[in-house]
This record gives C-alpha cells, structure tokens and sequence, in this order.
C-alpha cells in the first residue's frame, strides 16, 4: 500500500485551487464562515495565491482563528474539501460551454496532480462549464461518484427563489424551485413542483393577484438564466453569489447536514439518462453526494432535461 493511501482526512481544513475572482471570494466566504480551522490556496501564480492569503488573513481578528496559507498540493493530502476554481475566465458574449476546450485541459492537470499526492478528501468543482468539468474531474480521478460534485445549480435556484420572492413579496427562504440541467443556456427552472411552504406556487400566485402564470414563468426563468450574462456585462465577471453558494455546499458537507441541493452530480439510468454529469437535486453530506432525489417533473420539463444532457454530452464527445 503506498504510503499516501493512509492519509487520515482532517474535517476542518479545505483547499482552494485557483485565486482568482471566484477562488478569493470563495476563501474569503470560507473564512467568516467558521467552518474550518485551516485553509490552502493554491494557484498557478503563486504570489496571487500568497497576496490573497495574507489579505484575508488579516480578516481573521474580526471572524475566528483560522491558518490560512499558500501552498502547494503536498499541503492538501488530508484536506477534508479540496474546492477547484481555476481555469479561464468567461469573456462577454461567450456562453458557459465556449470555454469547455481551455478549461478541460486545464482541469485534467490539476486533478492528475491531485491524484499524484494522494488526496482523499471531496472534490468540489466550481470552473465553468461546470457540469462537463466534472464529469472530466469524475473520469481523470478514479474516484467514487459521491466524492466528485459541482457546485451545479444551487446559484441558479438561489437566483429563481430571490426571483419568485420578489416576485410574490414573499420571504426567498419559503420558497421551494430548483433550476436542474446544465448550468448555462440549456437550464431548466422547474415550475411544476415548485411551492411556497407547501402551497403550490401557481396557487401563490393567484391569491397575489397574478394570472399570466406562462408568460411571467417564461420571463423569470430567461431573468435567471441571464443573470450571469448580465453581471459580466456591466462588471466583466461574477463571484460573490457563487462564492455564497460554494460555502452553502460546505456547510453540508461538514456538517453532515443531508441538504437536498442542486448540485452536479454523475447520473446514469435516471429520467432515462446515461452517462452524463449535470445538475439534479442530491443528498449532500460527509460523503458528498450520498443520493439522489428524484423530484417530479412535468412532461415538457423532462423532454428539456433530456436536450440539456444531449447538448452537454456532445460538448464532451468534441473535447475527446
């Protein structure tokens, strides 16, 4: 048995790959968070990753002790989450799956170093597009399905329940939606199941006083999906609201919390898919995705499922 096979997991200490806007914000999310006593950023300049840790370092007087430090990947062989956000960043006017042929080599090198080092820890991906990344990190590891997730969704539904909130003037936290599929153009805002503290949302709807319930479902689920295109546009690259949703997905984790969250997740005989990581709601806990939950869905929001997979597959099958 080689000795990095023996490697005992620490709970409280967490990586992050990749210092850029997403990977910052992350650490610093991270830290006021108060879920972990140790933190390694790694990045390919390292002087970003030194700069970063010092800045966020001196943060800690105002949240809780926290070592907090650049490294390499020697430095996370026992990190319980190991969070990858490195890669090429979006540019305006280029979707989520352009970026799939810079990105994929990308992730390939940095989980065949990962792998080298013997980490046994979760690993966390977040680089967009981040449902084929997976799927390259799931196959590049080796590693069991559960312990290789996307940050998927959960941003997108936490972006439809702020919607729908607004929308209803009603607290964004009563309010059940998923967005599931690709995280990109291809999504799809599950209106069928959606509710509000078990009333189903239509029912909401109309004792607000709303009736158009087709047009303003089209108009919130386009809102959502743009939403990305529409901060990159006016601020060249979104973070924070991913930074909140990766610390969403920690928590989870470290805390064995047994969250249904729309994560991405490998999915094979399930609503008649095969082969194919995208975002579905799953059990997230100590083990990562300990199951999935396969929530009801009307009959146009399969066939959409269906061509969300379709596209993300053939994505991958031109990376090959």
């Amino acid at each position: 048995m080689a000795e990095h096979d023996c490697v005992k997991i620490d709970l409280r200490k967490v990586a992050v790959i990749g210092c850029g806007f997403v990977g910052s914000s992350t650490a610093f999310a991270l830290m006021q968070s108060g879920l972990f006593s140790e933190m390694v950023l790694i990045d390919a300049d390292a002087d970003r990753a030194e700069g970063e840790a010092l800045d966020i370092s001196h943060g800690t007087p105002f949240a809780r002790p926290m070592k907090i430090y650049a490294g390499n990947y020697q430095d996370i062989t026992d990190a319980a989450i190991i969070i990858i956000t490195a890669g090429a960043n979006q540019k305006p006017d280029e979707t989520r799956l352009d970026l799939v042929n810079k990105n994929t080599k990308i992730m390939r090198s940095i989980v065949t170093q990962i792998m080298e080092h013997g980490c046994e820890g979760i690993l966390l991906i977040v680089s967009n597009p981040v449902d084929i990344l997976t799927y390259v990190a799931l196959k590049a590891s080796g590693l069991p399905q559960n312990r290789v997730i996307g940050s998927g969704t959960v941003l997108d539904s936490g972006r439809l329940k702020s919607e729908l909130g607004e929308h209803l003037g009603v607290d964004s936290r009563s309010i059940h939606a998923f967005i599931i599929g690709e995280h990109g153009d291809s999504e799809i805002a599950v209106f069928s199941s959606a509710n509000v503290s078990g009333v189903p949302l239509n029912d909401v709807c109309e004792m607000r006083g709303f009736y158009s319930h087709e047009a303003a479902m089209r108009e919130i689920a386009e809102t959502v999906k743009n939403s990305a295109y529409e901060i990159i546009d006016k601020k060249k690259a979104t973070y924070y609201g991913i930074a909140m949703a990766v610390r969403r997905i920690c928590e989870a984790i470290v805390r064995d919390e047994k969250s249904i969250l729309p994560v991405s997740v490998y999915l094979d005989e399930i609503y008649g898919l095969q082969d194919v990581v995208l975002s579905m709601p799953a059990i997230v806990g100590a083990k990562g995705a300990e199951g999935r939950m396969p929530i009801s869905l009307s009959q146009e929001e399969q066939e959409k499922l269906l061509e969300s997979a379709k596209i993300l597959k053939n994505t991958i099958k031109e990376t090959e």
